[in-house]
């Protein structure tokens, strides 16, 4: 009887070896995408300690913030106005009204409105170490993150512009330090009309406009607001967030 030829056995043994190197040659890390580690993509990178006082798009656009709440009285109104022209602003959340009004802060976040640290008690933090600005910024994300679970926080504002060394300390946590180019002295009420034409004659293009909805009656603030906000969409503004970035 004639032997089977030898050469299907090394064939049988070369493809054999290609396989084995193809396996090991494929990198551990690949796989189902889901198993990959999450990685960062912002568009516009991390936060940096400068401090941003203009809003991310340019021509007549404004961005109107919002201190000190959130407050039972005024916090709501001012979203029902801003509900009705469609406008969103930044929140800066004080956490011990937090605390006191997270049913608010749900709302402030369920129509859509960006928040903002504002520290937990609304303490002048120009001489405090890093460490202490630290904890305290922490405890306050901790409330925001207690009323509305995962909640995005990208800036930071510090009470009285106060800043000290919070800048470093709050864009190490993910925030980007929010100043402001026009503040109309809210926290003392001059009146709704006055409120009125200091925003009239003070907003720029690009302008953050520091503003107020808690912290005492901010009746005149939500009064003036309802006021502006047609008046200047009539006239071509429109209302933007603040730059992400310095």
């Amino acid at each position: 009887m004639r032997g089977r030829s030898p050469i299907p056995g090394r064939l049988l043994a070369t493809f054999l070896t290609l396989g084995l190197a193809l396996c090991t040659a494929v990198p551990a890390q690949a796989g189902p995408l889901h198993h990959r580690p999450h990685h960062d993509h912002r568009p516009n990178g991390p936060a940096t300690p400068d401090i941003v006082d203009q809003t991310r798009r340019g021509g007549q656009g404004v961005a109107l913030t919002f201190d000190d709440g959130p407050d039972p009285r005024n916090t709501p109104r001012l979203l029902d106005v801003l509900r009705e022209h469609r406008v969103k602003a930044v929140f800066c959340l004080w956490g011990e009204h937090v605390r006191d009004h997270p049913d608010i802060v749900r709302s402030i976040a369920a129509d859509g409105h960006t928040l903002c640290n504002h520290t937990m008690r609304h303490d002048d933090m120009g001489s405090w170490e890093p460490e202490d600005i630290r904890a305290d910024l922490l405890e306050t994300d901790r409330a925001i993150r207690e009323a509305v679970p995962h909640a995005r926080i990208p800036y930071f504002r510090a009470p009285y512009g106060a800043w000290g060394q919070s800048p470093q300390v709050a864009a190490d946590l993910g925030m980007q330090p929010l100043g402001w180019s026009l503040a109309v002295e809210d926290w003392a009420p001059p009146g709704t009309d006055e409120l009125v034409r200091r925003l009239q004659d003070g907003i720029a293009p690009r302008s953050v406009v520091l503003l107020h909805d808690g912290g005492g009656d901010r009746s005149q603030t939500v009064e003036a607001v309802a006021r502006i906000i047609p008046a200047m969409k009539s006239d071509g503004w429109h209302f933007a967030r603040p730059a992400r970035r310095g």
